[in-house]
């Protein structure tokens, strides 16, 4: 069995793959002319996107919560830790929400273009500097303080 403290890391990326093809797509089919929302070819990806960013934000911040418990129950406290985890929800709600609002165009064939539809892009890459700060601090905790990592001895 994977101990409970492993699912993080190993969910930790697909949001963050995720947003980030989101965020190059949106760019991209923007510059191009697509229409990223409602149910075209574009907006169908977009939407797909967006909403796979969003659910697995959540699982990842749901399973970074319990290796955070175990951290913590083995001893560890750090504000880095913290501001990880704060800015983990802040993902998870802020993606969540996108993706609900992106569903929801896509349910019913709401088509945006011209100016207003540079909302789209716009937000993703605020999504994106978002989660490139939670990896950051997440960096931290495992690269620079060891959380939830194993020890090895260098007895060489």
């Amino acid at each position: 069995m994977i101990p409970v403290q492993h699912i993080h890391p190993m969910l930790v990326h697909f949001p963050i793959v995720l947003v980030f093809m989101l965020a190059a797509f949106d760019v991209l089919a923007s510059l191009r002319g697509r229409i990223v929302s409602g149910r075209t070819v574009a907006g169908n990806i977009s939407t797909g996107l967006a909403v796979g960013t969003a659910i697995f934000a959540v699982a990842t911040f749901f399973f970074g919560g319990l290796a955070l418990d175990v951290a913590e129950s083995g001893g560890f406290h750090s504000d880095i830790a913290e501001t990880h985890e704060s800015l983990g929800e802040m993902v998870a709600i802020i993606t969540s929400l996108y993706a609900i609002i992106r569903a929801g165009l896509w349910f019913k064939d709401f088509r945006i273009s011209g100016t207003t539809a540079l909302v789209f892009p716009l937000v993703a890459l605020g999504c994106c500097a978002l989660v490139a700060a939670t990896a950051y601090f997440g960096g931290q905790l495992v690269y620079e303080l060891g959380v939830n990592v194993a020890k090895i001895a260098m007895n060489q």
